[in-house]
């Protein structure tokens, strides 16, 4: 389902942990990095596809989370020729879509990337909030760096490290110890279906894989 200008309707979930920290997950059998995001369904609002997509990429039910906020309008990213089909070419443009900031209530365990037969991650990890946007693949900076700076207002003030983020600061892992991955607790066992890349800053070729179809 695309608009009048070939761009497919498209929803964006950044999810916090307690700490503000995002979950960030690797796309299946690539090394490509992203936050979970879908297309909405003829008939669905924008809310009913994040909630879907919400369970269907990373087995979270509605009493898992809390909903922060929302992008105000449509914000929108051009996917480059290479990357879209060759029959859809001409009239795939790209993505425009509403972002949401989630609140994880629930528990890491909670989180289950097998909760479907076709998942889309097979790995994640959480990062501090802007770490992202060292990692996404470069068209799609753009449409985060804009989702992240609008939500960034919404924070929960629950976490020092991110008071000084919000006004675009890369901070990393200041009280990590080294080789712990970010927001990782020693012993933790990851959820159904989950596998664990320590640094995806090493995955230097980035595969955004299924535009326009899957994402």
């Amino acid at each position: 389902m695309l608009d009048r200008d070939g761009f497919r309707p498209n929803v964006g979930i950044v999810l916090l942990n307690q700490k503000n920290q995002v979950f960030w997950g690797k796309r299946i059998r690539t090394h490509s990095w992203q936050f979970p995001q879908g297309g909405i369904d003829r008939g669905e609002t924008p809310e009913q596809a994040m909630y879907r997509e919400l369970h269907e990429e990373v087995g979270l039910q509605p009493e898992h989370v809390c909903v922060v906020a929302r992008t105000r309008d449509w914000l929108r990213y051009e996917v480059p020729d290479r990357y879209i089909r060759r029959d859809a070419r001409g009239h795939y443009k790209g993505q425009k879509q509403i972002w949401y900031l989630l609140q994880l209530v629930g528990y890491d365990w909670d989180l289950n990337l097998r909760a479907t037969d076709h998942p889309e991650f097979d790995a994640w990890r959480w990062n501090d909030y802007w770490v992202p946007l060292d990692m996404v693949v470069e068209f799609k900076r753009g449409v985060y760096e804009m989702a992240l700076t609008e939500l960034a207002r919404y924070l929960p003030r629950n976490d020092m490290r991110n008071r000084y983020l919000r006004h675009g600061g890369r901070g990393r892992d200041i009280d990590q110890p080294a080789g712990m991955a970010s927001g990782m607790d020693p012993g933790f066992e990851l959820p159904p279906g989950a596998s664990f890349e320590p640094d995806p800053q090493t995955s230097v070729a980035h595969s955004p894989g299924g535009e326009p179809d899957a994402r």
